[in-house]
């Protein structure tokens, strides 16, 4: 349902897949408290380097919805530095990354409380039993709780899902902006724009992709992919026009 793509990343093989199955890495910022580049940061908020600084450190304590705002607030001041955007569509994936494993986490508990009222419920033989267990009579309110709360939890997640796949995809589209025939980055625009249903631009990605790296280990996943997309394509451009 969250529409992953698994193109193989850290399969073994070498080239593109071998770049996508790294961390990003910066330097700088580690000698330096988080609280007191903070400080530094809110005194000079058009500092590049002090964002830049501040959003390395938080990366190292795995704090990444605060990297991710630092590295907003210094991509805004350095626009065409290409490996911080590169290092915050990362931070946007392992957002999303998060948020799918909050939204199967959910999933597995309405699972496995689908029905938690029912050790404590009345002999199904007797009337009042009867009653209980009839949806168009009495209904169950420890169930009912519990699966409008896993629901809430299920639908929060899958939204913040979406938003950080958008968030990266936006990302992307800068780096292809920049540097339109990196063969890694439309790859990565690929994966990002599919995992947030926007087929058209991830149909276009992994094209240019195969025009630029036909002979990559990840190509014939990428048609395969593809191919996927063209046969939806039709129909969600079909929904999207109200025919």
């Amino acid at each position: 349902m969250l529409g992953f793509v698994l193109l193989g990343v850290g399969s073994g093989s070498t080239g593109i897949s071998d770049v996508l199955g790294n961390m990003f890495s910066s330097s700088g910022g580690g000698g330096t408290s988080i609280s007191k580049l903070q400080k530094k940061a809110d005194q000079s908020p058009k500092s590049a380097k002090v964002w830049r600084d501040l959003a390395t450190a938080l990366e190292q304590k795995q704090r990444t919805q605060d990297a991710v705002n630092a590295l907003e607030r210094y991509t805004a001041l350095k626009p065409k530095d290409q490996n911080a955007l590169a290092e915050l569509a990362s931070q946007y994936g392992t957002l999303a990354t998060n948020y799918a494993t909050d939204y199967q986490n959910a999933q597995a508990e309405a699972s496995q409380f689908a029905s938690p009222g029912a050790v404590f419920a009345p002999a199904s033989t007797t009337p009042f039993g009867k009653a209980f267990a009839d949806p168009t009579a009495l209904q169950d309110p420890i169930a009912s709780s519990v699966q409008s709360l896993a629901s809430t939890k299920q639908s929060t997640a899958y939204s913040n899902f979406q938003t950080a796949q958008q968030n990266a995809e936006g990302v992307y589209k800068k780096l292809v902006a920049l540097n339109p025939s990196d063969a890694t980055t439309q790859i990565q625009l690929g994966q990002a724009a599919q995992s947030a249903s926007d087929s058209k631009t991830a149909i276009a990605a992994y094209s240019a992709f195969l025009k630029l790296a036909p002979t990559d280990p990840l190509a014939p996943q990428v048609k395969q992919a593809l191919k996927q997309l063209k046969l939806q394509a039709p129909a969600v451009t079909s929904k999207s026009s109200g025919g």
